[in-house]
C-alpha cells in the first residue's frame, strides 16, 4: 500500500514518478518541472509546467502559439464555452494586452495536500488527459 506523501514537501518527487511511469519525457530546474504532451491530430505539441506558489502546486499549459488580434474575441469565446462546460483546466487567454496574447490552461491544488503516488498519478493523468481535450477543441471547434 502507498504511503501519503505532503505535498508540499515532495511535489517534485511526484511530479517526476508520474512522468517516469506514463512515459512522459520532462526537464527540471530550481522552480519547475516542465513536459511535453503531443496532440498528433492537431499537429501539436503543449508544454506541461508543475510549479509551486506560496500554497499551491500549478500545472501551468500553453501550446506556445501566439494569437493575432483578430482572434482575441474568438480565443475569449472558446475560454467562456470551455469554463462553462468543463471543470478544469480553467481555459484563458493570457497576456490580452500585451505584444504576445497566447491561450493557455491552468489546475491547481494545495500543498497542504497529501496524497499517495497512485493518487497522484491519477490527478496529473486526468489534468493531463484534460488538458489535451481543452487544446484540441481549441484546434478542431475554434481554429486556434
Amino acid at each position: 500500500m502507498d504511503r501519503e506523501l505532503e505535498l508540499g514537501a515532495r511535489w517534485r518527487e511526484l511530479v517526476s514518478g508520474w512522468t517516469v511511469r506514463t512515459n512522459v519525457p520532462s526537464a527540471a530546474d530550481e522552480h519547475s518541472v516542465n513536459l511535453e504532451l503531443d496532440l498528433p491530430s492537431a499537429e501539436r505539441v503543449v508544454t506541461m509546467r508543475f510549479t509551486t506558489t506560496r500554497r499551491l502546486l500549478v500545472a501551468f499549459m500553453t501550446d506556445g502559439r501566439r494569437l493575432r488580434p483578430d482572434q482575441l474575441a474568438i480565443a475569449a469565446a472558446a475560454a467562456n464555452a470551455w469554463n462553462t462546460e468543463q471543470l478544469f483546466p480553467m481555459l484563458s487567454v493570457w497576456d490580452v494586452r500585451g505584444p504576445q496574447p497566447c491561450i493557455a490552461g491552468v489546475c491547481q491544488v494545495p500543498l497542504a495536500c497529501r496524497m499517495t503516488p497512485a493518487g497522484f498519478d491519477a490527478m496529473a493523468g486526468d489534468w493531463a488527459e484534460q488538458t489535451r481535450q481543452m487544446f484540441l477543441r481549441c484546434h478542431e471547434v475554434f481554429q486556434l
